[in-house]
């Protein structure tokens, strides 16, 4: 698996593994992602902060151990995004679409979730990706269940 080391803008370079994920939704579309994990604490303060474009099929995992409310901001991200607030099971729970850069207004699950995937601003409604679709990725411990969960 590929790390990555980030420019340090000031701090010590953060580095993220590589994975691929893939959301399927209520339509039975399947969407492709390459995304960076950020599972230590370092790589969750760091996120996309100081990025200033990301490839349209990419994104970030903020992946946690327990569920929990999981509460985000926008300070020193330049990027505007979706972020898809995802259950243990794999189930998007709620998107907060085309979140503002640089704000440190606070951007909550409302609910205990397990992760958050960060991509680009507009993907999930161009793409027609809603609460309860479902996101593949291994963590979500449902690869081989179909249509449950």
């Amino acid at each position: 698996m590929l790390l990555l080391p980030l420019p340090g803008h000031g701090q010590q370079a953060v580095r993220f593994e590589r994975a691929e994920l893939s959301i399927e939704t209520k339509s039975g579309e399947v969407f492709e992602f390459k995304i960076e994990l950020a599972e230590s604490g370092a790589q969750k303060a760091r996120g996309l902060m100081f990025r200033r474009e990301m490839a349209a099929d990419a994104g970030m995992l903020f992946l946690h151990r327990r569920d929990k409310v999981l509460t985000m901001w926008m300070a020193n991200t330049f990027l505007p995004l979706d972020m898809l607030f995802i259950a243990a099971n794999g189930r998007i729970v709620t998107i907060e679409e085309n979140t503002i850069p640089q704000s440190r207004e606070i951007i909550s699950s409302r609910e205990k979730v397990r992760a958050v995937l960060a991509l680009n601003a507009g993907t999930a409604r161009a793409l027609g990706i809603a609460g309860r679709d479902r996101v593949i990725y291994g963590a979500f411990g449902q690869l081989s269940a179909r249509r449950g969960g």
